[in-house]
């Protein structure tokens, strides 16, 4: 049974029938899905959740299909690891890391939102999917389209990291590089929505594609044993992430199944395209669109459709914003590796960097328990590492050079 009800306009309240739509009609806000929550409640226990294969399909009453699933069956239920040694390191007794570097099957928190996007796409009756990307979703979207047998088309700015080229091309969609940034590639897939009839995930299906989101936050309740956390701090590139999991946390407490929600919300942008965390602290009324320029690509969204309700949400729960430089983006990825074996690409390099401020600046406290999200692989920007930053020396195999090294 489908408990998603309707979609409703989060500016003028408008609601509309579940069907393919970008903005509302009427004052093109953006789109946001409800649910009869009452018949969720009356319907499923955490018993029978939990019962259930581990993958982000057992939130299935809060995701808005109306039939099953038709692709991405193992995707979620990644690891959340009590992250011991990075915790000592910057001083916190209950840190968490949910770790999305190895979800399934592309290595990114995208398979999530690929997931429920695709799979509503083809109850939609669409046989063309597509996506603007600045890489993890095009990965996801190419996979995802061929299990499925879609025809796909993906595009993307001409400067993407070679390996997020390749573990896109791999799959044979149309990939297209486009010049410009990601906001040029989004605003010319809205036109080739319009015009084409297709199914573009983060475009005309933007509503159902950022849904998938939630199931990260439901798993981190549920793996915290229904315990909401302090403190979660977020990477952000268009803002959605950070503003689907404080939903799923509401919704949780809706059915009853914690408390409150009263986690505080720390968003992390890379300095080089922060138009959050700057709105956030220079206490701008509205998001001011930026030209990104830093090494995180996959966060560089220099207007971020969903940025203004992020800043809404991270003040709303007392948290905050904060962005560090791209050198500190490395560090934060080398400090990741080195302390609990986790290699992870730039954005959470930024997660680790932020969070490193956030603790210094004392935003967060010794005691607090503290999820900080790690969503994609760092083999996808290995570049941002150069080998002449380690000590690696070369020997001839003779155990007398060896011995020389050891020196």
């Amino acid at each position: 049974m489908p408990f998603a009800t309707h979609l409703v306009c989060r500016e003028c309240g408008k609601k509309y029938p579940l069907a393919s739509l970008t903005a509302c009609e009427e004052c093109f806000g953006p789109l946001e899905l409800d649910y009869d929550y009452a018949a969720i409640q009356k319907s499923l226990s955490r018993e029978m959740l939990q019962s259930r294969p581990p993958n982000m399909w057992r939130y299935r009453e809060f995701l808005p299909l109306s039939e099953p699933p038709k692709v991405g069956f193992d995707v979620g239920f990644t690891p959340l690891i009590h992250a011991r040694r990075l915790g000592d390191t910057l001083g916190l007794k209950n840190l968490y890391i949910k770790n999305d570097a190895v979800n399934h099957p592309t290595l990114s928190f995208k398979d999530r939102v690929v997931a429920v996007s695709i799979s509503k796409a083809i109850e939609f009756g669409f046989r063309v999917v597509g996506c603007a990307s600045t890489g993890n979703l095009a990965n996801a979207v190419a996979a995802q389209a061929a299990s499925a047998g879609l025809e796909s088309y993906i595009l993307i700015p001409e400067d993407l990291e070679t390996v997020k080229i390749m573990a896109t091309a791999v799959y044979r969609p149309r990939l297209i590089k486009v010049r410009g940034n990601y906001d040029t590639v989004n605003r010319l897939c809205s036109e080739i929505a319009d015009e084409k009839g297709w199914a573009f995930v983060n475009v005309n299906l933007r509503p159902y594609y950022a849904e998938g989101s939630k199931t990260m936050g439901h798993e981190i309740l549920e793996q915290l044993n229904w315990q909401v956390p302090d403190n979660v701090v977020l990477p952000m590139a268009g803002g959605s992430l950070l503003n689907k999991i404080n939903k799923a946390f509401n919704e949780f407490e809706k059915v009853g199944w914690i408390q409150k929600n009263t986690a505080k919300f720390f968003g992390a942008q890379a300095s080089g395209c922060s138009p959050i965390s700057t709105a956030f602290k220079e206490n701008y009324p509205d998001i001011q669109p930026v030209k990104p320029k830093t090494i995180a690509k996959s966060l560089a969204i220099g207007n971020p459709a969903d940025g203004y309700y992020a800043v809404e949400t991270i003040r709303r729960s007392g948290g905050r914003a904060d962005d560090v430089s791209d050198e500190e983006i490395v560090e934060g990825i080398q400090l990741l590796a080195e302390t609990e074996g986790i290699f992870t690409e730039t954005a959470g390099g930024v997660t680790i960097g932020v969070l490193k401020k956030l603790v210094e600046e004392k935003h967060i406290h010794p005691d607090e328990v503290t999820v900080a999200a790690i969503t994609g692989q760092g083999l996808k920007t290995v570049e941002v590492l150069s080998e002449t930053t380690y000590s690696i020396p070369i020997i001839n195999a003779d155990y007398d050079d060896f011995e020389k090294v050891l020196k």
